[in-house]
């Protein structure tokens, strides 16, 4: 791999993530057209997934797009789907060379589009920056095989480990930084998720705010095993604002079923474990409905489910410097776990200092 190849990658990726959020079930690609040394094209997928990254690096390319070198951060597409396969835009500019780091796992995909690229004269390297490329298209790329989407794990806690004091009362642990670094984070998923006892104690909204114009808001899942949550919430009045999907047991109320119908939430039926919603059922449902990332903010209960199932792809730990004390309630519910080698590791990412709180993000290893 070239100095020029990994720095070249590294600005697709980057591009690509200004997708996050906004194109799913498409993947969030970034695209970068570069001859003699120099950008000359740049593109990221649009918002709903279209339209693609490359046509649209192409097109401010122009006439330079011939001979030069395109570095895309996802296999492209050879499929006719709403828009022409990326692969016939690539040959039909001459350009020389594509450089991606992954193919894509999607099997109208997978492996065609490079294969087409090659029977086209054009020259295509692959593995550049692969691992940065699976952390930022995980979500999609095991969706698309069958699997779940990618899943972040939020917790925001006092100094001794509490989300909330005896009472319940858990706004504004965090300070306004990491509130906002918060709502950044939202705004990089296709949907925030919670658990009813956090819907029911906080009264959330679950959208994205403080980050200018959003042009598409998260969908906001509650995780609810007998749909027992109060018709007259936040979430309730704006169902047909802003998607309110509700995740719920095999046999819900059918008054209570009828009565968020009626108010335009989408409800989704997901087997039990036991007396609990089975998580990756939950999970795999909703990466058939087509979500690629998902940003769970809790409560324990729902955040110790996840986490004891091995479905936490990625942690991020907001610690207020502040202590609540025993009486409060912990981040994370009962796990069963009797030995350190049981518990599953996840390696650190990031540490950062935001105003009076510490964030550190950790990925699971």
């Amino acid at each position: 791999m070239s100095r020029d190849d990994a720095r070249f990658m590294a600005l697709a990726l980057s591009l690509g993530r200004r997708g996050q959020g906004r194109c799913w079930p498409n993947p969030a690609v970034g695209c970068v057209v570069v001859r003699e040394g120099r950008v000359v094209g740049r593109g990221w997928t649009g918002v709903g997934g279209r339209p693609h990254a490359e046509p649209q690096a192409l097109a401010r390319a122009g006439d330079a797009a011939r001979g030069a070198t395109v570095y895309v951060s996802l296999e492209p597409c050879a499929h006719h789907g709403r828009t022409p396969p990326c692969t016939e835009a690539l040959i039909a500019a001459g350009v020389a060379r594509v450089v991606a780091p992954v193919s894509d796992s999607d099997p109208r995909v997978s492996g065609k589009g490079f294969a087409r690229l090659r029977s086209a004269g054009i020259e295509v390297t692959t593995g550049v920056l692969a691992e940065e490329a699976m952390r930022d298209l995980g979500g999609f790329l095991r969706r698309a095989g069958g699997g779940r989407p990618h899943l972040t794990l939020k917790l925001a806690t006092s100094l001794d480990g509490r989300i909330a004091t005896a009472s319940g009362h858990s706004q504004w642990i965090t300070g306004r930084q990491a509130r906002h670094a918060v709502h950044a984070m939202r705004a990089r998923h296709d949907a925030v998720m919670v658990g009813a006892g956090t819907a029911r104690a906080d009264d959330p909204m679950l959208t994205v705010r403080g980050q200018g114009d959003v042009a598409r808001q998260p969908v906001r899942i509650v995780v609810s095993r007998r749909l027992d949550l109060p018709l007259m919430s936040q979430l309730a009045q704006t169902a047909r604002e802003v998607p309110l999907w509700l995740c719920h047991g095999p046999d819900p109320d059918a008054a209570l079923a009828d009565a968020w119908d009626g108010i335009g939430a989408e409800r989704i039926a997901c087997d039990l474990t036991g007396r609990q919603l089975d998580m990756e059922a939950v999970l795999l449902a909703l990466g058939q409905k087509g979500l690629t990332r998902i940003f769970c903010e809790g409560g324990g209960s729902l955040a110790a489910s996840l986490l004891g199932a091995g479905l936490v792809d990625e942690l991020v730990l907001f610690s207020a410097g502040l202590m609540i004390g025993a009486e409060g309630l912990p981040a994370l519910g009962a796990m069963g776990l009797d030995r350190l080698d049981g518990a599953e590791r996840f390696r650190l990412q990031e540490l950062r200092v935001l105003g009076n709180d510490a964030m550190s993000r950790w990925i699971a290893s």
